[in-house]
This record gives structure tokens, C-alpha cells and sequence, in this order.
């Protein structure tokens, strides 16, 4: 029995300015961000950041999913991008010693897997049309036009967008940096999530992040 393409499996509708729309009228907005090497901190540091934390989280209405995606990181372009400039090199010792990198980095690959993690946060919205249908609208009467149903949209948006302010705001108040993702970005991510052998790591753009 053949198999439902994959497309079918997956519950998104449309991507559209930076926002997923979900097969169920629910829409979804990812915000991408950094992480804090805590262990490296201070004990007071420590309590500090917990305490930061647990503020923003309680100051949610609404909730959120926080995910962490974890990639091994192919290599393979970095390498042969080394061996053009060894071999544009005039300089002999500089060939050398970029050769010894090379094999240094070949034989890390080897011993162990160098893994790439991007941090997403999940902000959701489900809309107000998810409801059933009244018994009005079961007779065909009172039933959104065209421009209410737009208006109805757009108010939605305004609220996602809200939404997503207010959690980069908070993540940023803890020291993190956040940007959220745009149409190819969102795309990509989900081919790599479908494709797991598909390296690579998302950035945020210097010109997206605040401090």
C-alpha cells in the first residue's frame, strides 16, 4: 500500500510573513535564540538568571514550547575551502602548517561528532474561528463575509505579533539575543527537520538581534 507524501503529514497550511497557519486555523511564530553557558557562572550569577527566568515565565498568559535542535555539522565545505587556499598559498611554511589544520580537523571528525544546536521558541495563537460552528451558521445564516473574515485575520496577527514582542522582550531581559524567523528561514528549518541528515545551523543575523 503506497504511502501519503510527506507533505500530507505535516499540519501546516500556509507560511506566510514570518508566520506558520496550521491545517486547524491555529497559527504558530518561531523566535530563534542564543543560549548562556551557566555553568560558567557565579552562584550569585546563577540565582540571578534563575530568578530572571522564573519572572518571565510567570508573566506568560499564554503558552509557549521551548525547543532545542540538534545537528551534526557537516564539515566538508570548510575543508575544502582550506585546501583552495593551501593550494593559492605561495608562502611554503603557511601550505604546511595549513595542511597539519586540515588533518587536524579531519581527525577530529573522526573521533568525535561536532553537533550545531539552535534554540526555537514556539509562540501560538489559535484562532477565535477554531470554534464550532453555531447553530446559526449550521442553517447558512450569519456567516463572516469576506472582509470580516479578513478583519478577523489581521486582528489575530496583531495579537501573534504581540505576543512574540513580549517573549523576545522577556528573553532579552535575561541576556539572550532573539530574531525571529522569516519565510525561508521557517522553511528551511522544517526540510531539515523531514531530513535529518541535512546539516547546518540557523544564525541570527547581526541585523536582527538586539542587545
Amino acid at each position: 500500500m503506497p504511502q501519503a507524501p510527506v507533505q500530507q503529514k505535516i499540519p501546516v497550511e500556509d507560511i506566510k510573513d514570518g508566520v506558520i497557519f496550521l491545517k486547524g486555523g491555529e497559527m504558530r511564530a518561531l523566535v530563534l535564540t542564543t543560549a548562556i553557558n551557566f555553568a560558567l557562572k557565579s552562584t550569585d550569577e546563577q540565582d540571578a538568571l534563575i530568578f530572571k527566568f522564573q519572572s518571565f515565565l510567570n508573566s506568560l498568559d499564554f503558552s509557549i514550547q521551548i525547543s532545542l535542535i540538534s545537528r551534526q555539522i557537516d564539515l566538508s565545505p570548510y575543508l575544502t575551502t582550506l585546501e583552495q587556499k593551501k593550494k593559492e598559498q605561495p608562502n611554503e611554511l603557511l601550505r604546511i602548517q595549513i595542511e597539519e589544520y586540515i588533518d587536524f580537523i579531519k581527525n577530529l571528525t573522526q573521533l568525535s561528532r561536532i553537533m550545531s544546536q539552535n534554540f526555537l521558541v514556539v509562540v501560538p495563537l489559535a484562532s477565535i474561528e477554531k470554534k464550532g460552528e453555531g447553530i446559526m451558521e449550521k442553517f447558512g445564516l450569519g456567516k463572516k463575509n469576506e472582509a470580516e473574515t479578513q478583519r478577523s485575520k489581521e486582528e489575530l496577527l496583531v495579537q501573534l505579533g504581540q505576543r512574540v514582542d513580549f517573549v523576545k522582550a522577556g528573553l532579552e531581559g535575561i541576556g539572550l539575543k532573539t530574531a525571529s524567523l522569516k519565510n525561508d528561514e521557517i522553511i528551511e528549518l522544517f526540510y531539515k527537520l523531514y531530513n535529518v541528515g541535512s546539516p547546518g545551523k540557523l544564525v541570527i543575523p547581526e541585523d536582527q538581534t538586539t542587545q
